[in-house]
């Protein structure tokens, strides 16, 4: 490895030092010349001066905007420099130069359209406040995984090709596996709910999950950072809600204690729920959506993206950025339904967060017979699904569990205009490089 320290660890003050990074701004003065160099943990100053050093002054004459430099020099205390502290160089290197001009603007504050730092994902990736994005997004994954290992779920890895699909509405993406026709996966959902009836009780996976549709909105993407929870032995779909609450307010709590220097560099105040968030039923929503808002979804068996806003709003208002709106009508078949002296449609939840969807679930439907017959009546081919049916068959105790999109909820927490930006190399259905 190449001997140097990252930029946050250089001390005013200290024995020489060697830091290594791209040049991220230049700034000539004649005599004197400030270099700012970037590397993964930030910025630092280095002043090469005519009359101190002329023979690292004269060779940085010829330095360049994202060149990767190496120094080696004395840290100096200094209020003007990024991090207070500069360095006086001993040694100076370029190990390798950037092509020039650079077709993405690093260092400044330029309004740059999506699609061309997309186009330029390489150097888009470079800027500081993009970086910072990447580092809240592992920041909450590392807390989500850590408060589901502490509380005793297992890690599960699920297939990404499967047979066919868990969820009718969604398009499916067909591959051909070996001799046989198969599908990139649209949800671990099945697995999930065999491993229920297996007896791990209490599962969760960071996986990845693909949907087909023909979309154009700054919220959804072809493929899909998911992170997907089920467990066991619950009384009804409240116990799944607490889960995903407790979950959702330790990571985003974790962040706000441990990302301080990402949150600022995104201008981001990241209020941390502690009450309880509200649960609402659907058809409370479509109450609050009318007479508050006079708006009606086009769907009456769903919210649509004006109507989560406006809940959004609502609730924003009496300081509650997360709610949970309960029991929608006609879903899907491992959703329980149809059930005697049961007042709601379904046991399916969506948590709706600073205004949108970051999660669907709900309890599952346990009684196979019952399953069957619902599956049946929505026209469901059950010989696709035997291996799940069959999984159920041989007692499975009452689960429910949900999954939760990672690329919306670090759009809502950097407060990112399209999810694409949450994305390091995002897939749409215009976009399949880099």
């Amino acid at each position: 490895m190449i001997e140097r320290i990252h930029t946050s660890d250089v001390e005013p003050d200290a024995d020489e030092v060697a830091i290594a990074g791209h040049v991220h701004e230049i700034r000539d003065l004649g005599g004197l010349v400030f270099l700012i160099v970037r590397d993964r943990e930030g910025l630092i100053q280095i002043v090469f001066k005519e009359e101190r050093e002329p023979d690292l002054f004269e060779a940085v004459q010829d330095v360049g905007a994202e060149d990767v430099v190496r120094v080696v020099g004395e840290p100096l205390e200094s209020d003007q420099a990024p991090g207070g502290v500069e360095i006086a160089p001993t040694e100076y290197e370029v190990i390798d130069e950037a092509e020039s001009p650079l077709p993405l603007e690093i260092s400044k504050d330029i309004e740059v359209d999506l699609s061309t730092r997309l186009d330029n994902r390489a150097l888009d990736l470079r800027k500081p406040e993009t970086l910072a994005v990447f580092t809240l997004r592992s920041e909450l994954i590392t807390a989500m995984e850590e408060w589901f290992e502490d509380e005793g779920f297992v890690d599960i890895k699920t297939p990404l090709i499967s047979k066919g699909g868990a969820e009718g509405g969604a398009e499916l993406f067909p591959i051909l596996y070996y001799n046989q026709d198969a599908f990139l996966s649209q949800s671990p959902q099945l697995y999930k709910q065999m491993l229920m009836a297996s007896g791990y009780e209490a599962v969760y996976e960071t996986g990845t999950a693909f949907r087909a549709e023909d979309f154009a909105t700054s919220r959804h993407v072809s493929e899909i950072a998911m992170f997907d929870v089920e467990l066991a032995y619950i009384d009804d779909e409240d116990d799944v809600m607490d889960v995903q609450e407790e979950s959702l307010r330790y990571a985003l709590r974790e962040v706000a204690e441990n990302a301080e220097r990402e949150l600022d560099l995104l201008d981001v105040d990241l209020d941390v729920p502690e009450d309880d968030f509200p649960r609402i039923t659907f058809d409370e929503a479509l109450d609050i959506l009318e007479t508050e808002y006079g708006h009606f979804p086009d769907d009456p068996t769903d919210l649509d993206t004006k109507g989560e806003k406006l809940l959004g709003e609502h609730f924003e208002e009496q300081g509650h950025p997360a709610f949970f709106v309960v029991g929608y009508p006609d879903e899907k078949f491992y959703y329980m339904q149809d059930v005697p002296e049961d007042d709601i449609a379904s046991r399916k939840f969506d948590l709706i967060y600073k205004g949108q969807e970051l999660s669907s679930g709900g309890q599952r439907e346990h009684d196979v017979e019952r399953m069957v017959d619902v599956m049946e009546a929505e026209g469901v081919e059950t010989a696709n699904f035997e291996f799940y049916i069959e999984a159920l068959s041989y007692g499975t105790p009452p689960h429910g569990g949900y999954g939760l999109g990672i690329d919306r909820l670090v759009q809502k927490v950097a407060d990112l205009d399209n999810i694409k930006e949450a994305i390091m190399f995002p897939r749409d259905p215009n976009r399949l490089e880099p």
